[in-house]
């Protein structure tokens, strides 16, 4: 198989990651952590909240992932603030990877991929999350849509949840299902676009043989829920590291409300995976 140089999301992805190293900051204001930084549970915490991400993430890290169930929650004066906590990161130089997992067929598949990925929508963002578990094929209008805006679609591979292996595992015509998201992806990818990405746990072994993905990847995990830097070369031994890319929420948010020590924080993270990395 031959694959076309770089171009494309690809590109915009490598020249981030290769400016600001490999870290994918997560803005997950849930309720807990809103009190936490002495904010109220409503849509003026969240807003403050978000300012704050803004100012101390946007100038520092390579991918923002704004969660968007934490934003939803507070209906539509919390997507006001996701547009403009979208917005602010991409001003100040960060990709921004909406967290919506969003997945179905046909039209309301092309609906998503206008909402998240069309630059005439107020929630257009850098790059989205997608479930492939309709089929892989239901994708396609998000990937025609990423593709023709130079954006990024992150598919759910192998999750860091415990439930997730029943399905992601399970044989298909002698491929773990997680297996075939991966190898369909990277067909994707021939063209060097790395439209495609995946999301694949770093909490633990995932199984999938990522080598001939050339797109970005996803592995959500460290801090709050176990990894560390210096799992990621074993957990991801045989992936192009190049495209990997560790997040970290909780781990770099508990250190806020201060903009100062949550930019500290991001760029200590930031700092170890590029150490363990190398």
């Amino acid at each position: 198989m031959t694959t076309a140089p770089a171009s494309g999301f690809a590109t915009r992805y490598l020249d981030a990651v290769g400016e600001r190293g490999r870290l994918c900051a997560g803005i997950d204001p849930h309720a807990e952590l809103l009190e936490q930084w002495g904010l109220p549970v409503s849509a003026d915490g969240l807003s403050r909240f978000g300012d704050i991400c803004v100012e101390a993430l946007g100038p520092v890290v390579a991918v923002i992932k704004p969660q968007v169930a934490f934003f939803e929650v507070f209906g539509a004066a919390g997507f006001g603030v996701l547009e403009r906590v979208i917005r602010g990161c991409q001003a100040a130089g960060a990709l921004v990877l909406a967290d919506a997992k969003r997945g179905d067929i046909g039209s309301t598949m092309a609906a998503y991929a206008t909402a998240w990925l069309d630059d005439r929508s107020a929630l257009c963002a850098d790059a989205v999350t997608v479930s492939p578990y309709l089929g892989f094929g239901s994708l396609a209008p998000a990937v025609d849509a990423a593709r023709a805006g130079e954006r990024g679609l992150f598919v759910l591979a192998r999750t860091s949840n415990p439930e997730g292996a029943s399905v992601q595992l399970a044989d298909a015509d002698g491929r773990a299902v997680g297996q075939t998201v991966v190898d369909d992806a990277a067909a994707e990818n021939v063209d060097g676009t790395g439209t495609l990405g995946l999301v694949v746990g770093a909490t633990r072994a995932h199984g999938l043989d990522l080598g001939a993905l050339r797109g970005p990847i996803l592995a959500p995990g460290l801090g709050a829920q176990g990894a560390t830097a210096g799992d990621l070369p074993e957990v991801f031994d045989g992936a192009d590291t190049a495209w990997l890319l560790p997040a970290s929420s909780r781990a770099v948010l508990r250190a806020g409300p201060d903009i100062g020590a949550l930019r500290a924080a991001a760029e200590q993270s930031r700092d170890d995976v590029e150490s363990a990395l190398r």
